[in-house]
């Protein structure tokens, strides 16, 4: 069995597992309205690898624009805590914020991904 990497919302309510053996090197922010507002830095994880493991009542849906894209926020705490990827609806983008486990400051220099154009804008 793969190791997992437990995420949490802030209040706990939601809380949900993926492998710890995503890349994390590969870690990216986004530069579309919605992420350059959050400002999560996020590593992406196959839909079928992240399980929810309590509070999926509590997830709240935040769609706009071409509805592709699909943003799920704790509705008791607000923190966002996935979403599926507009530019591939096979994959989440996981706020590695979420993870008690993982040092968010260790991805200051995380490259940002161009929601807009659907390119990669820094290195």
């Amino acid at each position: 069995m793969d190791n997992r990497l437990t995420g949490r919302c802030h209040c706990g309510g939601v809380v949900f597992d993926v492998p710890a053996s995503l890349d994390f090197k590969a870690a990216r922010r986004c530069n579309c309205s919605l992420c350059r507002r959050r400002a999560a830095v996020m590593v992406s994880c196959p839909l079928d690898q992240l399980k929810i493991q309590q509070g999926f009542n509590l997830l709240t849906l935040y769609q706009w624009n071409t509805h592709t894209a699909r943003h799920y926020f704790c509705k008791t705490c607000g923190i966002y805590t996935f979403h599926q990827r507009r530019t591939d609806p096979s994959v989440y983008g996981v706020n590695i914020g979420c993870f008690d486990d993982v040092d968010g400051a260790a991805f200051h220099d995380a490259p940002t991904a161009d929601g807009v154009s659907l390119s990669l804008v820094s290195q």
